[in-house]
């Protein structure tokens, strides 16, 4: 095993994140009820408006944080960062400016440093969550996070 990085396990019951920006939001709340016998299964949240809305709309509990725009995408980097995320599923609008956009890469790099699978728009969701990976536990490496900062240490 090479020692620069260390397998980490997403469980059989993942923690899926819900998050769609507004012209999306409805996309996403369709998309649920499309897969609700599937999201039932797993932990769900999301950011603000869109895990009220999803909730209100399916019935899926979904615990929210923040909205997206109020600091909600950098509470689910964190908690990607936390290992309590193991999917993103995130229907972002890519032909409105969003005044957040900062946030919403900082998301999307933080789900790729840690290696977990993020979706950004049906077509992606559709195949992750209809994986035979969404019912087994899953394998994954990620960088050594103390052995890089002690090399860093190190250098500097």
């Amino acid at each position: 095993m090479n020692e620069n990085y260390v397998t980490l396990t997403i469980g059989k019951q993942k923690n899926i994140a819900l998050i769609a920006h507004d012209g999306k939001k409805a996309e996403l709340i369709q998309w649920c009820e499309e897969n609700k016998e599937i999201l039932k299964n797993h932990f769900l949240c999301g950011t603000g408006t869109t895990a009220r809305m999803i909730t209100d709309k399916t019935g899926l509990p979904v615990r929210g944080y923040n909205s997206g725009p109020l600091g909600g995408d950098q509470q689910i980097g964190a908690k990607i960062v936390e290992g309590r995320v193991d999917v993103a599923i995130f229907f972002s609008d890519p032909l409105t400016a969003q005044p957040h956009d900062p946030d919403v890469k900082a998301l999307i790099r933080i789900a790729q440093v840690y290696d977990i699978p993020i979706a950004n728009n049906k077509a992606s969701a559709d195949f992750i969550i209809h994986s035979p990976l969404m019912n087994q536990e899953y394998n994954h490496k990620v960088i050594n996070f103390k052995k890089n900062i002690e090399e860093r240490a190190e250098t500097l």
